[in-house]
């Protein structure tokens, strides 16, 4: 027996011995070195191997790196709301509204947009929403507005636009998938016993789909405050987030420790903040269909 189960467990390690080796290679020797790096000082066009904790010292004393870092967490709470309220009505259109052999092809049109790069789907967005662009071409040629509409591009709202189109479907796959393991007898339990179709949906799908929102929540969150690209080309520069600083740092100054530290410092606010958020939610974690 015990020979069974050292065979299993050789088999097993097999198994997942390639994703483990390629998630090491992939994640954490990247993060490590960006731990190690945030530890030693800066030289002139060089990193001098020295430990220090200046930079994290440097860091908490910025007062820049704390209004972008809050304008982050802001413009990625947006993006998160806009994403997952817009996510869910979808998810649930396709999980109970869709007939099932329709299902693969709707799943297959949601995921279209990882086609085309990330890029190209940012510079659309400032095609649209541009002096000259989609949006107020239509409105002029249509005797609408007679000059183009300035407030479109380059401010937060912009923004939130392109990065709520650019993350939907990372949250509306995981409320469908969450959706999808409802007991449909459940709902007409609830409705056998005199709930409207409305109360049945607050007390009886929402607290079950819960899971799959609050992994949407993550999904979109924490890419959404590393985004750079976006406050660039949609934001003109104007509003800078904390991964704009760190890129400044990294590449434009070339103080790799500096820049290092803000990337620690931010992956541990918006880790621990993650954590705090799965705190406050961990009834809805343990609901069981």
């Amino acid at each position: 027996m015990a020979t069974g189960n050292g065979s299993e467990a050789a088999q097993g390690l097999r198994m997942v011995a390639p994703p483990l080796v390629y998630a090491i290679l992939m994640l954490a020797i990247p993060l490590l070195t960006i731990l190690t790096f945030s530890f030693l000082k800066d030289g002139y066009q060089t990193v001098i191997r020295e430990f220090t904790f200046e930079n994290y010292l440097a860091v908490w004393a910025d007062p820049i790196f704390r209004t972008l870092m809050l304008r982050s967490l802001w413009v990625a709470g947006l993006v998160t709301l806009a994403t997952v309220v817009l996510a869910f009505p979808v998810a649930y259109f396709l999980s109970f509204v869709v007939a099932s052999r329709h299902k693969a092809m709707w799943i297959f049109l949601i995921t279209i947009p990882f086609w085309t790069s990330y890029l190209i789907r940012v510079f659309l967005w400032k095609v649209i929403l541009g002096y000259n662009g989609v949006i107020n071409s239509g409105l002029k040629s249509l005797g609408i507005i007679e000059q183009p509409l300035s407030f479109l591009l380059y401010n937060t709202g912009s923004i939130v636009v392109t990065l709520a189109h650019a993350y939907a479907p990372f949250a509306i796959l995981p409320i469908y998938v969450a959706l999808e393991k409802i007991d449909r007898s459940l709902l007409e339990a609830g409705r056998d016993l005199g709930e409207s179709r409305l109360m049945t949906f607050w007390r009886v799908t929402l607290p079950l789909a819960m899971p799959g929102v609050l992994a949407a929540v993550l999904i979109v969150f924490i890419p959404t405050i590393g985004d750079y690209v976006t406050p660039t080309l949609i934001g003109g520069g104007k509003i800078p987030m904390v991964a704009n600083l760190i890129q400044a740092q990294m590449l434009d100054i070339d103080n790799k420790p500096l820049g290092s530290a803000i990337a620690v410092t931010a992956m541990g606010i918006v880790g621990v903040l993650s954590l705090i958020f799965l705190f406050l939610n961990r009834r809805f974690l343990r609901v069981r269909q």
